[in-house]
């Protein structure tokens, strides 16, 4: 019984609204929509100017050219309404006392995003929407080939970001290289690798430490990347273009450069001690062919020694002629 009570309470409620609202339409049908009788209300909680409340009227006027309140097709400018990029839902209705009401929520984004040479904004969601020529809104700007499926995910990091405020203080921009996302950093040239997306909050405390417990203590312009992408440790690139930087960089360069000579030095020997084992492997049957070689020559020079000299020919007596 309590149920069937309860249906029939709801029939008769909708019943009595739908005299109202067709009692009210008949009363009103006939009446202008004037600027007065438009109420238009924005209800997202941070506040956004992509839609102005002269271009919803505008709209309305449109879809509604004659003004009569009896010939406005709710549905269809309801419709219109939502079909606007910028636009997250909206809501039309008509009072009792003949006056339109728009209840919108627009699209708020979280940053924005230049890939491919274009720009657009991303909302919380992870939809994009374009950007507008008349209101530029102040987010995170986001550089690189960011997909789709990484928006939400990003989209957490950059509130993170906001709601923290030594982060907030310290970075300004995302940009992404490859599979690898950095952060863009206001303080220095320097810029902080956190690889992926994620165990941010950990990424994030661990450059947290590293400023507050030696960066501090340092110029800004040391460093061109601060990388927290590996687990439990911190590798720091120095800055070419810093002049301090010139006698370590040399020092390094200097230290880069035995390496490979040794490495050289080791290929070297290796080299010379394979030839002499192949020397050794084959020099068998070589070393007998010499060595005959060298006896016939010695046999040869004996032989040349034990021969006889021939006997020498008397030596011509000089004559003289006596004139």
């Amino acid at each position: 019984m309590k149920n069937k009570y309860r249906i029939l309470k709801i029939v008769v409620t909708v019943i009595i609204l739908g005299l109202l609202l067709s009692f009210s339409l008949k009363r009103f049908s006939n009446e202008q929509i004037t600027d007065n009788k438009i109420s238009v209300k924005m209800s997202e909680r941070t506040p956004v100017y992509f839609v102005d409340e002269k271009d919803i009227r505008e709209i309305v006027r449109r879809e509604n050219p004659s003004g009569k309140v009896g010939e406005l097709n709710i549905p269809a400018l309801e419709k219109k309404i939502n079909s606007l990029p910028a636009v997250d839902s909206a809501n039309v209705y008509l009072n009792l006392n003949g006056k339109l009401n728009l209840d919108i929520k627009q699209r708020v984004p979280v940053f924005r995003l230049n890939k491919d040479g274009k720009d657009f904004y991303v909302d919380e969601r992870g939809t994009e929407f374009p950007i507008s020529r008349t209101y530029s809104h102040p987010c995170m700007l986001v550089t690189g080939n960011v997909q789709p499926e990484e928006y939400k995910k990003l989209a957490e990091l950059v509130e993170k970001i906001d709601k923290d405020d030594f982060s907030k203080k310290y970075f300004i921009g995302i940009s992404k290289s490859k599979d690898s996302y950095s952060l863009l950093t206001s303080e220095g040239n320097y810029r902080v690798e956190i690889g992926d997306l994620e165990n941010i909050d950990f990424k994030v405390k661990g450059f947290k430490t590293f400023v507050e417990k030696y960066l501090v203590y340092q110029d800004p312009q040391k460093y061109s990347m601060v990388s927290v992408k590996y687990q439990n440790q911190i590798v720091t690139t120095l800055n070419p273009y810093f002049k301090e930087n010139d006698s370590i960089l040399k020092a390094g360069k200097l230290e880069l450069a035995k390496i490979p000579a040794q490495g050289m030095k080791r290929t070297e020997a290796k080299l010379k001690i394979a030839e002499e084992k192949k020397v050794n492997s084959s020099s068998a049957k070589p070393k007998e062919s010499t060595k005959q070689k060298t006896h016939t020559k010695e046999t040869k020079k004996t032989e040349k020694k034990t021969k006889a000299p021939a006997p020498s020919k008397p030596k011509p007596k000089a004559k003289v002629k006596i004139e």
